[in-house]
């Protein structure tokens, strides 16, 4: 019965909280930067306040999304519904199937599912972030090495699998940025 759920967790996955952020400051995200409707463009564009705002908003839809999972039928539940949640930000229906990459509202997912995990890889990205000024590649570190810590920490098979799966997802939507990381060509953080 709780899969009558999964596209309720997609709804709340489309809802644009970057676009709505930038908005409130005279931006039209999608047009600005990278065009990508994310916390990191908003943080390029408007500074960190905002992409902070963004971050927190995208990851709580994935903590939402996890956390009724959970709730309502355990752990697989949380997976599915969170995945759902992840899927809406980066295919949103309201938007042309054209949204984020996933990595805030992937981290919010993980928040409620592995949360030591979360928050060694939050500590990562910020120094990564802050040592190189690339968001990109300081997510792309954390997307390989989440799958790692889930298996570290939860020790179930079904999980590492179920999160290789979720992170390749949000791989994918990174394409772009490790083709401009290669060839030295990537957007600065700030």
């Amino acid at each position: 019965m709780w899969w009558l759920l999964v596209p309720v967790a997609y709804l709340v996955g489309t809802f644009p909280s970057a676009v709505l952020v930038a908005r409130a400051n005279g931006v039209d995200i999608r047009e600005v930067g990278s065009r990508n409707p994310g916390a990191s463009n908003v943080t390029r564009v408007l500074g960190w306040r905002c992409g902070m705002w963004v971050f927190a908003l995208d990851a709580a839809k994935g903590g939402l999304a996890a956390g009724a999972g959970l709730i309502v039928a355990g752990r697989p539940a949380g997976y599915v519904l969170g995945g759902a949640a992840i899927v809406g930000h980066v295919f949103p229906v309201w938007n042309h199937f054209r949204g984020g990459k996933g990595v805030a509202t992937g981290g919010g997912v993980f928040a409620v599912l592995s949360p030591v995990v979360f928050v060694v890889l939050v500590a990562l990205w910020f120094l990564i972030s802050q040592l190189t000024k690339k968001a990109s590649l300081a997510s792309l570190v954390s997307i390989v090495l989440l799958p790692i810590g889930v298996g570290i920490v939860r020790q179930q098979l079904w999980e590492v699998v179920a999160t290789i799966v979720l992170s390749m997802l949000v791989m994918t939507r990174h394409l772009g940025n490790i083709k401009r990381l290669v060839t030295r060509r990537e957007h600065a953080l700030t």
